[in-house]
């Protein structure tokens, strides 16, 4: 069983862009229709970002909110942590620029790359840093512009990514009380890196005339195996939380999976008997935002005022890797 981490998420924010896209936009183009997308997927419409917005555009503007929330200036922030794994450019960090926006000085800022599970790989890597006593107040972020490595040519992938940013604060809590980090689950299979990846652009196939005309620079995905996986990982990932703390499913207030595909979701939601109401869905809104979509579910939640001091949430997100992560929190 995993030690209680007396961390607590002390405010969150979350940004989507203006512009949105339904499926229209792909039906004019490809062959493809609104039920086609609808069924396999569950998604309805997504948002894409303005010519002039980015990673940190975007993830600056949930941070910004989360501050807000937590009602703590940048000044009180020790670490800036960024789940992205499309930065604004593969150097520096999007988390410098999110600094930098933020007018925050000297914080030790990095990006962390764990796709899909970018956002619990950051909180416990945030955490990680607050436990050793050197930090009190961690900035954690998940920003994604997918929309653009999505293949406008392959309808199986380029309909499901949408743009997004969520943020919260952690907060080291030195006060006697059973809120916190309850359980943590981090994980990769290396073995599978050729289920969901991005060709070109890395130093393995540096960009070049003929990956632009082979298309490398967009996302390829194994979508039966990715399917397969990851309703049987998340079900298992939640089995051995609950187990790990004596709970049971009525015990938690929500889980907020990463938003993939409402099939996945749907699966797992249904092998765990879990009810609706207990499960963040929002992907028919905002399609797969990747590392952004389990923060973005989260300050929903807090804000239609789903969520309240005292409750038990479970956060799980598979991402390219294999990776993933679960943590379950008392708020």
């Amino acid at each position: 069983m995993n030690k209680r981490l007396p961390i607590l998420i002390r405010g969150t924010g979350s940004y989507v862009p203006e512009k949105v896209i339904t499926n229209q936009h792909f039906i004019d183009y490809l062959d493809t229709t609104d039920e086609w997308i609808v069924t396999r997927t569950g998604i309805r419409e997504r948002r894409w970002v303005a010519p002039d917005e980015c990673a940190s555009t975007m993830g600056s503007e949930a941070a910004k909110r989360a501050l807000v929330d937590a009602g703590v200036t940048i000044d009180e922030i020790d670490l800036i942590v960024c789940g992205t794994a499309t930065g604004d450019h593969p150097f520096p960090a999007s988390a410098c620029f999110v600094q930098s926006a933020l007018g925050g000085h000297d914080i030790p800022s990095f990006d962390v790359g764990a796709a899909c599970a970018g956002f619990p790989v950051a909180c416990m890597t945030a955490a990680g840093f607050i436990m050793t006593g050197a930090y009190r107040n961690a900035l954690v972020i998940g920003t994604e512009v997918l929309s653009k490595i999505g293949d406008s040519q392959d309808r199986g992938t380029v309909v499901l990514f949408g743009d997004a940013a969520g943020a919260a604060v952690l907060s080291r809590c030195d006060e006697e009380t059973d809120r916190g980090i309850l359980h943590h689950e981090l994980g990769t299979d290396g073995d599978k890196t050729d289920y969901i990846f991005m060709p070109a652009g890395g130093s393995r196939m540096w960009a070049s005339h003929t990956t632009v005309d082979e298309r490398g620079h967009y996302i390829r995905m194994r979508g039966r195996e990715v399917f397969k996986f990851a309703v049987i990982k998340m079900t298992d990932l939640i089995d051995r939380a609950l187990e790990s703390l004596n709970l049971k499913p009525d015990d938690l207030k929500l889980v907020i999976p990463h938003q993939s595909n409402l099939r996945i979701i749907e699966a797992f939601r249904e092998r765990l008997k879990l009810p609706k109401e207990k499960m963040a869905v929002n992907i028919d809104r905002y399609g797969n935002t990747s590392a952004a979509s389990v923060p973005v579910a989260l300050d929903e939640a807090r804000r239609a005022g789903t969520l309240h001091e005292g409750d038990i949430v479970l956060m799980v997100a598979i991402g390219a890797g294999l990776t993933w992560g679960c943590v379950v929190i008392r708020l």
